[in-house]
């Protein structure tokens, strides 16, 4: 289990898929890029998607991810992604009384039962005490990440 903090934005990406029984169809599909900017991450998921999808698409929807750290997992069959909102607990030195902060990340895991398997896994490690407030799955089929590599070549 990795994790990676950045500036991520969710993208949507509509052109036509050939179905299991061989029929063309309309599909609009949710993909997440880092980015550093709208103009940025439209130019990420063009070039990523174009070696991906024969014909035309286009990209009908940016918007800023609600979260800024993804856990990703190295196990093949964790193919989905979760968003998850935890609640971190700190004390009020002044007032002695309990504060909850929000914050989210999205999970790669097969099931639901597994994204919260690796929050813990993760947030075990750390001294902050938390609560799991949400998982939800999304309909996110893939992230691609900033290659610094990539671009210099």
């Amino acid at each position: 289990m990795r994790s990676r903090t950045a500036n991520w934005f969710e993208t949507k990406i509509r052109y036509e898929k050939m179905t299991d029984d061989g029929k063309q169809k309309m599909v609009t599909e949710l993909y997440v890029v880092d980015a550093l900017s709208f103009t940025e991450a439209e130019n990420s998921i063009i070039e990523e998607m174009s070696s991906y999808i024969m014909g035309e698409f286009k990209v009908t929807g940016i918007s800023q991810a609600a979260y800024g750290e993804i856990f990703f997992s190295d196990v093949e069959t964790d193919d989905r992604f979760f968003k998850t909102k935890l609640q971190f607990i700190t004390l009020d030195e002044k007032t002695q009384k309990e504060k909850r902060s929000n914050v989210n990340y999205l999970v790669q895991a097969h099931t639901l039962q597994q994204a919260v398997e690796y929050i813990q896994e993760v947030m075990g490690t750390t001294m902050i005490d938390y609560a799991i407030a949400a998982v939800q799955e999304t309909s996110i089929m893939d992230v691609f990440e900033h290659n610094a590599a990539k671009k210099d070549q």
